[in-house]
């Protein structure tokens, strides 16, 4: 006997559906300790992760790519429920121009600051009241290339599990490991181990090239607007500029970030600590 055919969700009214769409506000995230993630790349990498997938939304019509097709049925083989939803429906739940018919729910993950050790050689990113969703996702990916541990959120900094940081960070976020805290945590963490905080600054008179940036480095970074401000700078252990040769001032965010991580990778690899 065949298998009966999948329920289908039709009505934007649906309970289940609107409570995937408050999933859009950081408020509702945070609450139900979950996350909207859409687009075949990023729901592939989190059902290839084992990421924690409490719902795949599949809409047939839009989700014509036979790689999203085998997607759907591997989930659904590894008991993962898969809500069918009409296209009306997926395009009330999509910020994408083009929906390609396919999203996960998926449960967040963090670590507490206190339980994080870092080895010899250890790199993390902290952040400090970065406010563009879209920077945070691309620092997420970044650290994944660049081999680092992962990413410290501090304060008020935006959330890697919005959906435009999400889609920016093209699964890593499932890779990298997320931390949440307070700056005056923050500092007393990195006392207790002995960690290199290495700040930026435009007026620093240390080159990122040839700074020294220790055994164990968190690389500190500001906001987009303001940078690091001179409170914070002072509660690093060295603040490193990166040249401005033309008539800017100053990098994006996850531009200045990238270039700074994979100076710390380099400077491992040439003491053979990489």
């Amino acid at each position: 006997m065949p298998a009966p055919a999948p329920e289908r969700i039709t009505s934007t009214a649906n309970a289940r559906i609107k409570r995937f769409r408050a999933l859009r506000m950081r408020k509702e995230r945070d609450e139900a300790g979950l996350a909207f993630v859409e687009g075949i790349r990023t729901v592939a990498e989190a059902i290839q992760l084992r990421a924690g997938i409490e719902a795949i939304v599949d809409c047939p019509e839009l989700l014509r790519s036979a790689f999203g097709r085998d997607l759907v049925d591997t989930a659904r083989g590894a008991g993962v429920e898969v809500i069918e939803v009409s296209e009306a429906v997926f395009r009330t739940l999509s910020k994408r121009e083009g929906p390609q018919g396919i999203a996960a729910v998926v449960r967040q993950e963090w670590e507490r600051l206190d339980e994080v050790r870092l080895k010899p050689g250890g790199r993390w990113v902290a952040l400090e009241e970065a406010a563009d969703a879209g920077n945070i996702g691309t620092i997420v990916r970044t650290c994944d290339a660049a081999g680092a541990d992962g990413v410290i959120l501090l304060d008020h900094t935006a959330d890697p599990y919005d959906p435009v940081a999400m889609r920016a960070s093209t699964g890593a976020v499932f890779t990298v490991r997320l931390v949440r805290a307070t700056f005056e945590q923050f500092i007393d963490w990195a006392h207790a181990q002995q960690v290199s905080i290495v700040g930026t600054a435009g007026d620093a008179t240390d080159d990122y090239r040839s700074a020294d940036y220790g055994d164990r480095t968190v690389v500190l970074m500001g906001s987009e607007r303001a940078g690091l401000p001179p409170e914070r700078q002072r509660q690093c252990d060295r603040v490193v500029s990166i040249p401005m040769l033309g008539r800017v001032d100053s990098l994006n965010l996850a531009v200045a970030t990238g270039l700074v991580l994979y100076e710390v990778l380099e400077h491992r690899r040439r003491a053979g600590r990489a």
